[in-house]
C-alpha cells in the first residue's frame, strides 16, 4: 500500500497549500520571490509528498493538522455564508472542429480546462473579474489553437510541452505583489498553446479590488 506522501496530489490538495502560501505573504513570512517560487512548486507538484516540502515550515501548515472542528450552524445547504463569494466551478471550454471564446465582463473560476481538438479556444481575460488570487489554465491541444490573453498589470506562469507543437508563455510579473496570479499548464501536441499580456489592458481599480476580494 501506498505510504500518503506517495499518493497523486489532488486539485483540493493544491488548493489548500496555495491558500496557505498565501497567508503566508499576507503575514510578512515570505517575500514576494519566495512565494511566487513556492506557488510555482504546488502547481508543478505531482504527489502529496512533494507538496509538504513548500509550507512545512509555516505555521498554517500545522494547524490545518488537527482534527476538523465540528461545523456550526450556518445557512442551510448551498446557501453562501452573507459577506462571502459563493464557489465557481471548473469551467471547460472545449473545440472540436469548431471555434470556442470567452471574453469580455466574465468571472474566471479557480480552475478553467481549455481542450481544442482540430479547433480554436480564446481565454481573454483582459476583462474578467478575478475572485481567487491564483487562477489555473489547463490547457490540451491536438491539431488545435489554444490562446490565452490576461491584462498588464497581473502575474502570469507557465508550465508545459510541445509534442512536435509550440507552447509558449510569456512570464509577466505584477508590480502589486498581491495581484492575481494567472498560471497556464497544459501540452501542445501537433498544436499551439501560447499566453501572453494583452497590451493596454489592465484590471482596472486593482487596488480596490484586491482589499474587496482578498483583503
Amino acid at each position: 500500500m501506498a505510504e500518503p506522501t506517495d499518493l497523486r496530489a489532488s486539485d483540493a490538495d493544491r488548493d489548500r497549500i496555495a491558500d496557505i502560501l498565501r497567508e503566508a505573504l499576507a503575514e510578512g513570512r515570505l517575500d514576494t520571490e519566495e512565494h511566487a517560487e513556492r506557488v510555482d512548486g504546488v502547481y508543478r507538484a505531482k504527489t502529496v509528498g512533494e507538496l509538504e516540502p513548500l509550507v512545512r515550515d509555516l505555521p498554517g501548515a500545522h494547524a490545518r493538522r488537527g482534527p476538523a472542528p465540528e461545523p456550526a450552524p450556518g445557512p442551510a445547504p448551498n446557501q453562501p455564508t452573507p459577506g462571502t463569494i459563493p464557489p465557481v466551478p471548473d469551467e471547460n471550454l472545449v473545440a472540436v472542429l469548431s471555434s470556442t471564446t470567452r471574453r469580455g465582463r466574465w468571472r474566471i473560476g479557480r480552475r478553467t480546462h481549455a481542450y481544442a481538438i482540430f479547433g480554436n479556444v480564446e481565454i481573454d481575460l483582459s476583462e474578467a473579474i478575478f475572485e481567487y488570487p491564483q487562477v489555473y489554465i489547463k490547457a490540451v491541444s491536438v491539431f488545435g489553437n489554444v490562446e490565452v490573453r490576461v491584462p498588464e498589470n497581473i502575474s502570469l506562469r507557465g508550465s508545459g510541452a510541445g509534442v512536435l507543437g509550440n507552447f509558449e508563455v510569456d512570464t509577466l510579473d505584477a508590480r502589486e505583489p498581491e495581484a492575481p496570479v494567472v498560471y497556464v499548464d497544459g501540452v501542445a501536441v501537433l498544436g499551439n498553446i501560447e499566453a501572453k499580456p494583452k497590451r493596454g489592458k489592465l484590471v482596472q481599480n486593482l487596488e480596490k479590488h484586491l482589499r474587496k476580494h482578498f483583503g
